[in-house]
């Protein structure tokens, strides 16, 4: 009755958007787990794949939404730690930043886990392992797509613009940084200019108007880190009288099936497939950690590339 009772509390200290879901009968295991918000499908779609996996595993799941900042996530942390979880896991908004607070879970024992994002820390050790996608990969991917492209196209220059998720944070770093590493030495691609969208629809919409007042129909290519930006961008795309697919090479990451819909209409040419779908690692993973076990640092899933390379009415529905 006690941790029922704790469990109710935490509950209603949760942030809006999440629907709070009693514990579990004889739960396997307590986990805290801290969400940044439900700023886009692929963030919805990845909360409810984790409450359903919780349910699947017998796992009573104490679900926080942090809104967007990371004060909320470093005090769902602190919460989770005064309420003794067996297992605390976060998908951090930004690496930096968390030094005190995962110290703080160290202390009192308890394993932690990154979901869909990394952190950089001055110590080591203070993370049993991160479960989510490989960014650098799916940066990679997506430029892989854009030189077979050019190729197939017989292009002889390509003007790039990348508008980058938040500032800071794991996908956005490493993102950029296999995209840029793979277009590196090919003297038909010059960047024009990378900007932050923040991950958001509104400000995909915001940079994308401001790129093309600046730079007008001389971009070829626009390389944006996530569906939402990328849905938020072609509308301003098609009002300065551009066709999106034609006009410009449009590249996505994510793989919703917002932007596959997009995809078919051919208003996007590419999306690097990024799941949301990590319950069942983050399941599998805790229960390990509160027995005891040993877990690999880092888990990856499958992940794949849609394009106009092939029939996109092959796409399964994606479920996000």
């Amino acid at each position: 009755m006690i941790l029922f009772a704790l469990l109710i509390a935490v509950a209603c200290g949760c942030g809006k958007g999440e629907d709070k879901k009693e514990p579990v009968n004889d739960p396997k295991l307590l986990l805290g787990f801290s969400q940044i918000g439900a700023e886009s499908a692929w963030r919805i779609g990845n909360t409810r794949d984790i409450e359903e996996q919780a349910e699947n595993y017998r796992v009573s799941l104490m679900l926080e939404n942090a809104n967007q900042k990371q004060e909320n996530q470093i005090a769902a942390i602190r919460r989770f730690i005064a309420y003794k979880v067996d297992v605390i896991a976060f998908s951090p908004i930004v690496e930096d930043g968390w030094d005190n607070v995962l110290l703080e879970a160290q202390k009192a024992g308890i394993p932690v886990i990154l979901v869909d994002r990394d952190v950089s820390t001055e110590q080591e050790g203070l993370t049993a392992c991160v479960i989510g996608a490989d960014f650098y990969r799916e940066g990679v991917m997506a430029a892989e797509y854009l030189l077979r492209k050019a190729d197939a196209l017989g292009l002889e220059t390509l003007h790039i613009v990348e508008i980058t998720g938040t500032e800071n944070s794991t996908p956005m770093r490493q993102r950029q940084a296999g995209f840029m590493d793979t277009i590196a030495g090919d003297e038909r691609m010059t960047i024009l200019e990378s900007i932050d969208g923040d991950f958001l629809k509104s400000r995909g919409a915001e940079c994308m108007r401001s790129l093309l007042e600046s730079y007008g129909d001389e971009i070829d290519v626009v390389y944006s880190h996530n569906d939402e930006m990328t849905l938020g961008a072609i509308p301003e795309i098609e009002k300065a009288g551009l066709i999106p697919g034609k006009d410009m090479i449009i590249i996505s990451i994510d793989g919703g099936q917002k932007a596959i819909d997009v995809l078919k209409e051919g208003k996007i040419n590419c999306v690097v497939e990024c799941t949301p779908k990590l319950g069942k690692e983050l399941m599998e993973t805790a229960l390990k950690l509160k027995a005891g076990e040993a877990v690999e640092p880092v888990i990856h899933p499958t992940e794949q590339v849609f394009s106009d390379e092939q029939d996109p009415n092959g796409i399964a529905p994606r479920g996000y």
